[in-house]
């Protein structure tokens, strides 16, 4: 299984994301934002990157730019929602810096798992 890395500032997100992923069998490290997720990157090999577009700190457009440069070999699914990010804008922004798929929130365990394994997302 792979090695799958959530970056979201919102703990409930991070909680639920991890839960879904470790119970298909993934093993999954957590950051908080944008700049702790690229600190976890240099750190450990990570196959997967799932990072939330509106973030503290580091938000994701940026830190997707980012790890498409420094390890173009990661998968990377953006996950975007909320008052903030309700346009679209953010989601085609977001594929076109880089991101192999897009998530918007609220998503369902299955479509989490359908984007992992390589669909294309909700």
């Amino acid at each position: 299984m792979a090695r799958i890395l959530i970056a979201d500032d919102e703990f409930a997100v991070r909680y639920a994301v991890r839960s879904v992923l470790e119970d298909a069998g993934h093993e999954v490290l957590e950051a908080k934002d944008g700049a702790e997720a690229l600190c976890i990157l240099d750190t450990y090999p990570i196959d997967i990157a799932v990072v939330d577009i509106i973030m503290p700190n580091k938000e994701g457009l940026e830190t997707i730019v980012q790890i498409r440069q420094a390890h173009p070999s990661i998968k990377v699914i953006a996950i975007s929602g909320g008052e903030r990010s309700s346009s679209s804008d953010f989601a085609t922004m977001a594929r076109s810096f880089g991101a192999h798929g897009i998530l918007r929130k609220p998503f369902t365990d299955e479509q989490l798992l359908e984007c992992i394994a390589g669909d294309e997302g909700a």
